[in-house]
Formats: C-alpha cells, sequence, structure tokens
C-alpha cells in the first residue's frame, strides 16, 4: 500500500515501525520457538523436528501440562528452568513459560510454490513485498491461516523472515502456511500472471477499492512494505491496483490489518460466488 506497514489515503503519514530485537542467537540448523500457542503448534504439526521443549520451573497450570503430556507422549525431551534464568536468557522475549528447540524447517523457494499451486485448485497467495518488522510479518501469517491462504511469498532480500519473533506472533501459523522466499519478486509476479493467477496489488491512492474489483478468481494479493509501499517493479507487474475504502478520521491501517481486510474479502466474494452458482 501507499505506506509499507499500512493501507493509507493519499495522505502525508506517520514514521515507520521499528523492528524490534530478536533474543539470543541459536546455532545453525537450529530454531528456537517461544510461546504457548507456538510451542503447542510446533508439537502439534512439526513435532518431528522438535530438540527439547524448555518450560518454566514451578508452573502447573493447564496450558503448561498439556505441553508437558504433548511433548512426553511425543517423546521429546522436557527440560525445567527457572523463571529468572528463562528471564535472563531472553530478556525481549515473552516466553510465557514455554520454548523449544527444533530443527530449522527448511526454506521454501520458486519450485516449492511452483508444486503448491498444480495441487490447489483456487489458490489464494500473500505476497508482501519487503515487510521488515517481524511483529507484521507474524501477524500477517496469523491472518493467513486464518484465511486458509495457500502460500505466503516474500523477498528473501531486505524483508524479515521466520525468526522466533515471528513464530511467537503468528500463534502457529508460521507451522502451518507455506512460507516462500524468492530471489526475484518481480519474476515471480510474471510467472505467476503467466500461470494464469490475477496479480491484484494494494495501494490508498487506487481509484477502485476492494468491495467492487473482482477478487474471486486465483488470485495473488500484495501487501507493501514499511515505509514505501508497493515498489515499482511490482506495481508494474499488477493486473490493477485496489485500495480499502477509509470513512474516519484515521489515514492508515497496519498492513497486518490491512492484510485481514483484504483476505476475508476475497473469501467473502469466493463464498458470494458459490452462493450464486448453487441457486
Amino acid at each position: 500500500m501507499a505506506r509499507a506497514n499500512e493501507h493509507r489515503r493519499p495522505a502525508r503519514g506517520r514514521g515507520r515501525d521499528q523492528a524490534r530485537p530478536e533474543g539470543r542467537a541459536v546455532p545453525a540448523g537450529e530454531a528456537l520457538v517461544y510461546g504457548l500457542h507456538a510451542v503447542a503448534a510446533l508439537l502439534e504439526r512439526a513435532r518431528d523436528r522438535v530438540h527439547e521443549v524448555i518450560l518454566q520451573e514451578g508452573r502447573g497450570d493447564a496450558r503448561i501440562q498439556a505441553l508437558l503430556e504433548r511433548a512426553t507422549a511425543a517423546g521429546v525431551a522436557v527440560t525445567r528452568r527457572p523463571r529468572q534464568e528463562l528471564d535472563e536468557a531472553w530478556p525481549e522475549w515473552n516466553h510465557q513459560g514455554a520454548l523449544a528447540r527444533c530443527r530449522e524447517s527448511a526454506p521454501l523457494g520458486e519450485q516449492d510454490l511452483a508444486e503448491l499451486l498444480q495441487r490447489v485448485e483456487q489458490p489464494l497467495l500473500l505476497v508482501l513485498d519487503g515487510v521488515q518488522d517481524p511483529h507484521n510479518l507474524g501477524a500477517c501469517l496469523r491472518t493467513a491461516d486464518a484465511a486458509g491462504v495457500t502460500a505466503v511469498v516474500a523477498p528473501r532480500d531486505k524483508a524479515a523472515g521466520l525468526t522466533p519473533v515471528v513464530r511467537k506472533v503468528a500463534c502457529g501459523g508460521a507451522e502451518t502456511v507455506p512460507f516462500v522466499t524468492v530471489t526475484n519478486l518481480a519474476r515471480t509476479l510474471r510467472g505467476l500472471r503467466e500461470a494464469g493467477l490475477w496479480v491484484v496489488g494494494t495501494a490508498g491512492e487506487a481509484e477502485r477499492d476492494i468491495h467492487h474489483a473482482d477478487l474471486t478468481g486465483p488470485l495473488v494479493l500484495i501487501l507493501g512494505a514499511e515505509g514505501r509501499g508497493l515498489r515499482r517493479l511490482t506495481r508494474e507487474h499488477c493486473d490493477f491496483l485496489v485500495s480499502i475504502p477509509l470513512r474516519g478520521s484515521v489515514s492508515s491501517l497496519n498492513v497486518s490489518v490491512a492484510t485481514g481486510i483484504c483476505l476475508f474479502e476475497v473469501l467473502r466474494q469466493r463464498d458470494a460466488k458459490s452462493l450464486e452458482g448453487q441457486g
């Protein structure tokens, strides 16, 4: 959109969101997932990747107990650590008393995306054109999961990747939604258009709003990055641009909020078309 982490009317805006600290580094080939929802999702959907679950010592509430039981049932080692030790090791993380050491998932690329598209009749791709704030990326992944998005696509460079903060904010979405990184986004978009998908970009100045655009076909929905919106080359590879109509005094929306509005408008239109076909 006109601003990367925001959907905007054509107006002067505020400064960009700042990325927050990411936490202590982990060994190469290993990832650290933290937070009750994120660890639970990892154990449920990718337990073969989990090396160890670390739980806060002295906590025996229902949510911690459920994680303990799930990890034990999966044959995953469980370690108890005092809260002070966890807080000192990762002071910038709201770990909620639960962390997991796991094997880093293999990155997905353009070939993986092509294979995904072959298995889906009506694909819906979310492209994030250089979103750099891990909290925004995590929130977008969570929303993408809720909307049943086929995959989320982002540039490999100058964009947030799947960090522990992203996984925490995604509340399990990072474990369910394929996250594809590409070296040349413009080339990827050109290929998607050639494959028959409509490529729709979002921009505050677009004359057509999302409620008056046909979003029912195989679709690529693009939202822009913090501070600059859609890049010129990205815009050039769009079939058309859409905006979100803003009625109040607020001139912008965060990218994750805009993502939710756009994705669920796509679902609304698809459901309406499906009902028409049944009538």
